[in-house]
């Protein structure tokens, strides 16, 4: 994948984020990380009573008015501020970037769920009128509504759209902008992913009907990915949005880079909605070490979907051993222990958990693992507490959806 040409080559110059237990900035996350704080707490659901879940807990009015906030939806808030915070940390003000040549690429796992329980349960005080339905529902209900909130709230006028990837959608919005800068259609773009699904007592509803959700007496415990006794997912809200840049355009104006992405791939298993398939999840980190010119042993963190589930663990471990098997150098973490699974932007604030490593090389633990399911045994899990490396080079991050998608990103230090 990479050509050599800096116009070619795509970099991350900023970060903007908000995530489960109140990190809402990199720094305030990467701290939580390593030091194994879990940020799941209890959530009042309604029909449903209290469950564990990820809460987001960010100033809501920085970047937009609490009218605007009100009319719009819990994920276009999330997206705006993880917008104007990553521009803020890329230092873009625009001046430099023509907003018509500005591209807004947002994952989600779904959208339009929460508004359309909350006008129903509304309808249903007033005995199913729909006189008392709000004449906002379809705009704050189309696929691309997050992503249009955040092109009116910046004034950009370039393309905007959704990527709708289930829980593998914040890396497929990722690649789709590393796609749309390398044929030159866009100059900058801000991509990411959002979850805004704590707000839908249907999302935990089903996922217990599955025999899927998370329980656990205390919930900074019930996600535990791995672990013997894990016993389903902890649902989270959260969003990550990135500031991408060619190489040429990043290094003339002195942008700091967090990271280079170098390889990408996604793939379907076409056989099952619901149940993972591991070989074409090891074909997907394949493809993506193939276009990006490296080995599995040239992976310095590797940073799995695990989500909690027995199966969902197991496949994706199997094909994680036999792909690094010959790997001492690589280390393996998990995400989802700590936030819980922020469903559409898991991969994107995964992966921007582990950017830091490049800085500090250390790689933050897996927690809640007390026992560890052999059938989850891989090399180099950290677990526990952070291990230092003497380096780090690469990170390659895994996320995985219903339906059958798979999405692997390789981003390498600059």
């Amino acid at each position: 994948m990479q050509t050599g040409s800096e116009k070619e080559r795509i970099v991350i110059t900023g970060v903007g984020l908000t995530a489960p237990g109140g990190a809402n900035d990199l720094a305030g996350f990467r701290r939580r990380l390593l030091a194994g704080e879990s940020g799941i707490t209890t959530i009042d659901l309604r029909y449903m009573g209290p469950a564990p879940a990820g809460i987001c807990d960010f100033p809501e009015t920085r970047y937009r008015r609490k009218k605007e906030n009100k009319r719009g939806t819990r994920a276009g808030a999330i997206g705006v501020y993880c917008a104007n915070e990553a521009l803020a940390d890329a230092g873009i003000d625009f001046s430099g970037y023509d907003r018509a040549r500005t591209g807004v690429y947002i994952g989600l796992t779904e959208h339009g769920t929460v508004e359309t329980e909350n006008e129903v349960y509304n309808i249903s005080r007033f005995d199913y009128n729909v006189d008392y339905w709000t004449h906002h529902h379809n705009p704050r209900t189309v696929l691309n509504n997050p992503a249009g909130e955040i092109t009116m709230n910046l004034g950009i006028t370039g393309p905007h759209y959704s990527v709708g990837a289930a829980c593998a959608a914040g890396n497929a919005a990722l690649i789709q902008g590393c796609q749309m800068l390398r044929l030159g259609e866009v100059d900058l773009a801000l991509c990411g992913g959002i979850s805004e699904c704590v707000g839908s007592f249907g999302i935990f509803a089903s996922f217990r009907a599955q025999g899927a959700l998370a329980e656990h007496a205390d919930p900074t415990r019930a996600s535990r990915p791995l672990d013997r006794d894990r016993n389903g997912i902890v649902i989270s809200e959260g969003g990550c949005v990135f500031t991408l840049e060619r190489m040429d355009r990043a290094l003339a104006r002195g942008a700091r880079i967090h990271g280079e992405i170098v390889g990408y791939a996604m793939n379907s298993d076409a056989r099952d909605f619901v149940l993972p398939h591991g070989q074409r999840q090891k074909e997907c980190m394949q493809m993506a070490l193939d276009r990006a010119g490296l080995a599995p042993a040239d992976i310095s963190i590797l940073n799995i979907h695990a989500t909690g589930t027995r199966q969902g663990d197991v496949e994706e471990c199997r094909v994680v051993r036999e792909l690094f098997a010959d790997c001492p150098q690589t280390a393996i973490n998990n995400t989802k222990s700590l936030i819980g699974h922020a469903m559409g932007a898991a991969g994107v604030l995964e992966l921007a958990g582990n950017l830091p490593a490049f800085a500090d090389h250390l790689v933050h633990p897996t927690i809640n693992i007390d026992h560890l399911d052999p059938d989850c045994e891989v090399p180099g899990l950290v677990i526990g507490r952070p291990r230092q490396m003497v380096r780090v080079e690469t990170i390659l991050n895994n996320s995985f959806g219903m339906v059958g998608i798979n999405s692997v990103v390789i981003v390498k230090r600059v």
